[in-house]
């Protein structure tokens, strides 16, 4: 199968869902630009997507910092590439009371969930309604449908990625442009390892496959949908979350998210 000639550039693409995801472009024969931190990771991905034969351009970046951002876009324009599809799927969460966490580290959380996304969004949706084509992928979750202690600020970043996605697609519903938002549950990853949320009730129950949940997003994604709760027992919690009062939400997240020796 000939190469696309068509690019898609993803975020966390190293691990997780978003290695799932760039596994899907690459057998749709996209050409790739991956982002993520470290660039052995980077290295070792291109070459497991090697076989493909598409093009694999590894940028390393850290979207914890403020100006990551438009230093990608930037060496994306330098290099002459105009891009089909933007994955936005680096995320990551801080477990704990929100008392007793540092806020440094809950205000990265929002810069790397919220602010990154937001700026990568806006740079190249410009580019995309000019064009009169393009999608994007904003993988917000579940826990964005409900207040969720033990993750206060996490819960809330996906809250606003949810919302922010439905938005934006409103105001370009008329453009050729679309946004699609990815609503996974608990999903075997290393995010609750980099969230410390190891000892978490949250963690001992069954953990969805990140490759069924790329792949119910990267079907959305190429369907132009707003968005897709990824798992039946997700779309049921979703379901019953729509005709729970959200304190009574918190609750019950509470319960399920406190640690497993939590003193009564």
């Amino acid at each position: 199968m000939e190469n696309s000639g068509k690019y898609a550039l993803l975020t966390g693409a190293t691990s997780g869902i978003g290695l799932e995801l760039a596994k899907l472009f690459a057998k749709d024969n996209y050409n790739l630009i991956l982002i993520a931190r470290n660039q052995a990771d980077l290295f070792a991905t291109a070459d497991l997507l090697a076989p493909h034969g598409i093009e694999v351009i590894t940028i390393s970046k850290d979207l914890f910092e403020p100006d990551a951002a438009i230093e990608i876009y930037e060496e994306v324009k330098a290099r002459g590439i105009a891009i089909d599809v933007l994955v936005n799927d680096a995320g990551q969460g801080v477990y704990g009371k929100f008392i007793d966490n540092e806020l440094e580290r809950e205000l990265a959380i929002v810069q790397l969930n919220i602010s990154s996304l937001v700026s990568l969004t806006k740079f190249f949706v410009k580019d995309f309604v000019a064009r009169g084509s393009g999608k994007i992928l904003n993988v917000a979750s579940i826990a964005g449908k409900a207040p969720g202690p033990y993750q206060a600020v996490y819960h809330a970043t996906k809250a606003f990625v949810h919302s922010f996605t439905e938005a934006v697609r409103s105001e370009l519903k008329d453009t050729g442009v679309s946004l699609t938002s990815l609503l996974p549950g608990a999903t075997d990853t290393d995010f609750f390892a980099k969230a410390d949320m190891l000892d978490s009730k949250a963690v001992q129950g069954e953990l969805s496959d990140p490759a069924d949940v790329a792949k119910d997003g990267y079907e959305a994604l190429q369907a132009g949908k707003d968005m897709v709760v990824s798992g039946l027992k997700n779309k049921l919690n979703v379901a019953m979350g729509n005709v729970t009062p959200d304190h009574l939400q918190a609750d019950m997240m509470g319960k399920m998210q406190e640690p497993v020796d939590e003193k009564k």
